[in-house]
């Protein structure tokens, strides 16, 4: 798996061995960036079940300000963190801007500003229970019609529609096959 544009594409991203990370593959991250577009220069991001951190690491290498990935199992973190420094080096950038929790992604407090971009790409079969509570937090944080983005990895039978949140458009084909809505949070009605 590699990036697969902006500055760093190319640099080989490091997978956790075993079948616990499923990672984005190259051409669904390239579509998602695709539909992003300028919205991610100077962006700043969190990476929720992060795995290889390749969401995030595409977003920095495509020009976000920098960002938080969040990634529970200690290997995977591990892995995050040695394709950050591959990443940075390429980039001639400080790795001081990428933060990496090792944390429960369902549960890991939003502090500081709202990020612009949040890549959410849970273990599929923890995606019904993990959806409700991550949106629930990412609430608090996100003002309503604020201009966070959530990027939401799922298979295509699933269907989510969390309350408070507006489903902008949804990319993919195939029932079985992976695909990605991207949510914005509902205004608040007068």
């Amino acid at each position: 798996m590699r990036i697969s544009g902006g500055n760093a594409r190319g640099i080989t991203l490091t997978v956790p061995k075993g079948d616990r990370v499923r990672p984005a593959t190259d051409g669904m991250r390239q579509a998602v960036f695709s539909s992003l577009g300028l919205r991610v220069e100077g962006a700043r991001f969190l990476d929720l079940f992060a795995g290889s951190g390749a969401y995030g690491l595409e977003a920095f290498s495509r020009g976000a300000a920098g960002g938080v990935f969040v990634e529970q199992n200690p290997k995977a973190a591990g892995c995050v963190e040695r394709n950050i420094a591959a990443v940075c080096k390429s980039l001639g950038r400080d790795p001081d801007d990428l933060i990496v929790r090792q944390a429960d992604a369902r549960t890991v407090p939003i502090v500081g500003a709202p990020p612009d971009l949040v890549f959410i790409d849970p273990p599929y079969d923890r995606l019904a229970e993990a959806a409700p509570m991550i949106f629930a937090r990412l609430a608090v944080a996100v003002p309503p019609g604020g201009g966070c983005l959530v990027v939401f990895e799922m298979p295509g039978e699933v269907e989510l529609a969390p309350e408070g949140w507006t489903l902008v458009k949804r990319i993919g084909k195939g029932r079985r096959d992976p695909t990605v809505c991207f949510y914005r949070r509902a205004a608040v009605e007068a």
